[in-house]
């Protein structure tokens, strides 16, 4: 019987292929990335402990734990497009530890503010710095990873970086709100000295040395048809990830009480069995795309099972015990987990003298975006109701995710080495 050699020429590097994923790039971008979403939902986690401490009660731990959930993702909206910029002007690298270096010294700030005021600067700053660090990541690893295995890079960073919640969780039932904030930033300057063994993207250190070359011109997204409406779309896809986590996860203690769950809800723990969730949905988004060779194909499943569970959400939570409502916030975040694939996307999209500028503004313009979210869901709830509104907000977000992913073009595979035109 023979054997198909160009069958073994496929297979047999495999393995080991996927294990030089493991370089020192990748590493570090996931542990970054770790540190940031341990930073970015702590303020979910801690929002009653935190602001009780403050002398906030009643009503207003919705209302001003909105107001600081939307100062940080005011500054991620800032700090997506100063970073990104930066990113394609200056280099990944650079801007990699810049964001790492103002998110941590920012959070650790929070931990001594007694005031909301200073609460909402510092989340504001802090967001700023989370806003790079994702965007550079990704696009440095897309970059020094060679075609075929970029999805399983992108993956590692996601599923890693995701599971910051998860211990952002933990160390807040251990430590006191303050001392979570102090765990943060201090994991975060920790990380810096990493930065000794990753080197910059060889993609970019020739875009460096090209003549006539506009680099991290943000506004030429918008003077082309087509390339603003890729953009638009790399940002839309991801927008049900945030109308999950920021309505039906951030608002878990209240949705509980109002959907008739037996027993009290922890934010800190619905947060924790979401990101959990998103974890092991990254991971299987990631290798499901590398399975079947395509990105689209997998969004479009991946909104499809995350409209579904919101729908089993709603229908099994009343009645139901406090367990069982995480479980189902674990499922939110299991079918929230095309995270990984969504920024891979991004970062496809587009050439490299604006690659940094897209992979870094888009998540972050999603995350900045929850504000719109989470004020529709406030304006609309007194007239709907706490399920009304979600739904409501929620069926808006789906329908342009569904047609934005049915838009994009199939980036799986491309060759990243090339340039956008003016």
């Amino acid at each position: 019987m023979e054997t198909d050699t160009s069958t073994l020429a496929r297979t047999a590097p495999a393995v080991p292929a996927v294990r030089s994923v493991l370089n020192a790039a990748v590493i570090v971008a996931a542990l970054g990335y770790f540190v940031d979403i341990y930073d970015l939902i702590l303020v979910s986690i801690v929002r009653r402990p935190s602001l009780t401490a403050l002398g906030v009660s009643g009503e207003a731990l919705v209302s001003q734990g909105v107001a600081i959930l939307n100062w940080q993702m005011y500054g991620m909206l800032l700090g997506g497009i100063l970073f990104g910029v930066l990113g394609d002007k200056k280099g990944r690298l650079q801007i990699l530890f810049g964001s790492i270096t103002l998110y941590s010294l920012a959070t650790l700030a929070n931990g001594f503010v007694h005031d909301l005021a200073t609460y909402k600067v510092l989340r504001f700053v802090a967001g700023v710095g989370l806003a790079g660090e994702l965007g550079a990541g990704v696009t440095l690893v897309s970059e020094i990873l060679p075609a075929r295995l970029r999805g399983y890079g992108t993956m590692i960073v996601a599923s890693v970086g995701v599971s910051g919640a998860v211990v952002g969780n933990l160390v807040a039932k251990l430590l006191d709100w303050r001392a979570a904030y102090w765990v943060g930033g201090g994991l975060g300057l920790l990380l810096l000295v990493l930065r000794i063994g990753v080197h910059e993207s060889g993609m970019f250190r020739k875009l460096e040395t090209a003549s006539g070359v506009s680099r991290g011109d943000f506004l030429s997204l918008f003077t082309r048809r087509d390339r603003l409406g890729r953009y638009l779309a790399s940002i839309l896809i991801a927008m049900p990830i945030w109308f999950a986590n920021a309505i039906l996860v951030f608002f878990a203690p209240e949705f509980a009480v109002k959907l008739g769950v037996t027993g009290p809800v922890s934010a800190g723990d619905a947060v924790a069995f979401f990101y959990g969730g998103l974890v092991a949905g990254d991971v299987a988004s990631g290798v499901l795309s590398q399975v079947i060779g395509s990105r689209r194909r997998v969004v479009l499943l991946f909104v499809t099972l995350l409209a579904a569970a919101i729908g089993v959400y709603f229908a099994v939570a009343p009645g139901a015990s406090p367990r069982t409502f995480l479980v189902l916030c674990g499922l939110l975040g299991l079918t929230s987990g095309y995270w990984a694939i969504f920024v891979t996307v991004a970062a496809e999209q587009f050439g490299t003298n604006i690659r940094a500028t897209v992979a870094t503004t888009v998540p972050n313009f999603v995350r900045g975006l929850v504000a719109l979210v989470t004020t529709s869901f406030l304006w609309l709830r007194p007239g709907l109701g706490l399920v009304g509104a979600a739904l409501a907000v929620g069926a808006v977000w789906f329908a342009l995710a569904f047609v934005s992913a049915l838009s994009l073009r199939e980036t799986f595979g491309v060759d990243l080495d090339y340039l956008e035109p003016d």
